[in-house]
């Protein structure tokens, strides 16, 4: 079952990434929203997740790996790449947005 989610705004100089915690149909957020490029979001997320013991490193892992492929998506196609498109590439998770 899956525990996490990301919510992402995608926006035309930023892109946001927050990590909310799925508790059955309920969602929880478990971060506030970290930017990119304003902020080293990765970096803001890792000091997030390691400050919460119970999230094992695998799970950590995976979430950092998934936060870096968003970023590395928006780096590279945001500019020129509409929310609707993200979306599609990032099904699974929770967007909002201005383009």
């Amino acid at each position: 079952m899956k525990k996490f989610t990301f919510r992402i705004l995608w926006l035309d100089n930023n892109v946001a990434i927050a990590i909310d915690y799925m508790i059955g149909t309920s969602i929880s957020p478990l971060t506030s929203y970290f930017f990119w490029p304003r902020n080293d979001a990765w970096e803001q997320l890792k000091t997030e997740l390691d400050s919460k013991p119970w999230i094992s490193e695998g799970e950590k892992i995976g979430l950092l790996n998934k936060a870096t492929e968003i970023i590395n998506f928006w780096q590279e196609k945001g500019k020129n790449k509409s929310l609707e498109e993200a979306q599609k590439q990032f099904p699974e998770f929770i967007f909002a947005g201005t383009n």
